[in-house]
C-alpha cells in the first residue's frame, strides 16, 4: 500500500480549516505549516485563498518566503486556490508594488479580476483530469485570473459563458496546480484528490 503523504497546507491567514478537512477526506495527512520546520516534514503544500498581499507579508514575518521558494523549486508539488495561484505565479497585474510572490508557475494573473469586473459568482466547471462526465460547481470570491500562460503550463479549465466566458481558472505546470476558484468550500473533493495523487505519484513514480 502506498504509504498516506503528508499535505501542509499554509496556515498564516485564509481557507485552513477547510483545506485541512478536505485534504483529509482525500486520502492525506493534514498538517498545519506555520514554521520551516514543519514545512521541511511535508510532501506537498496547499496556498489557501484569503488575501495575497497580507499572505506575502507574513510570509516574511515568520520567516517563510525563501525556505518556500527553495522548496517549489525543488519540486516540492504546490496548490494554490484564489489568493494562493496569486502567490504561485510568476507575474501579478493590480497588485502592491511591494507584494512578493514564489514565482512557481509561469502565468500572469490579474488579481480581483472577478471582483472587480464581473463579481464573485458561481458556474459549472469542465477541469481536464479531474471532472468527467460531471462538472463541478466553482466558486469564485473576488478571484482571479490568468491573462497569460507560459509554454509549459496546460490551461485545465476556462469559464464556460457569461461576461468571463474563455477566462482561464484552473492551471498546472509540473508538479503545480492552481485555480481562481474554492473548491475547499463546496464539499466536492475532486480537486483535492487530484492533488493527493499528484503528491503520491511525486513521491512514489510508476515504474
Amino acid at each position: 500500500m502506498t504509504p498516506t503523504p503528508r499535505i501542509g497546507v499554509l496556515a498564516l491567514q485564509g481557507d485552513v480549516r477547510e483545506h485541512l478537512a478536505a485534504l483529509d477526506s482525500a486520502g492525506a495527512e493534514a498538517i498545519t505549516v506555520r514554521r520551516a520546520a514543519e514545512l521541511e516534514s511535508v510532501d506537498g503544500i496547499v496556498i489557501p485563498g484569503g488575501e495575497s498581499t497580507t499572505m506575502s507579508h507574513l510570509l516574511g514575518v515568520f520567516g517563510l518566503y525563501e525556505p518556500l521558494r527553495a522548496r517549489l523549486a525543488d519540486g516540492l508539488p504546490a496548490y494554490g486556490s484564489c489568493a494562493g495561484m496569486i502567490m504561485l505565479a510568476s507575474n501579478i497585474l493590480d497588485t502592491r508594488p511591494d507584494a512578493r510572490h514564489l514565482d512557481a508557475l509561469d502565468i500572469t494573473v490579474r488579481r480581483n479580476a472577478f471582483g472587480r469586473q464581473v463579481e464573485s459568482f458561481e458556474t459549472d466547471l469542465e477541469i481536464a483530469g479531474v471532472t468527467d462526465e460531471v462538472p463541478m460547481r466553482a466558486v469564485f470570491i473576488r478571484a482571479p485570473w490568468v491573462e497569460k500562460v507560459g509554454d509549459g503550463v496546460e490551461v485545465l479549465a476556462k469559464v464556460p459563458d457569461g461576461p468571463a466566458a474563455g477566462r482561464v481558472v484552473a492551471v498546472r505546470q509540473g508538479q503545480v496546480l492552481a485555480t481562481s476558484f474554492h473548491p475547499e468550500v463546496t464539499g466536492d473533493r475532486r480537486v483535492h484528490a487530484y492533488f493527493v495523487d499528484m503528491v503520491r505519484h511525486r513521491r512514489h513514480p510508476a515504474p
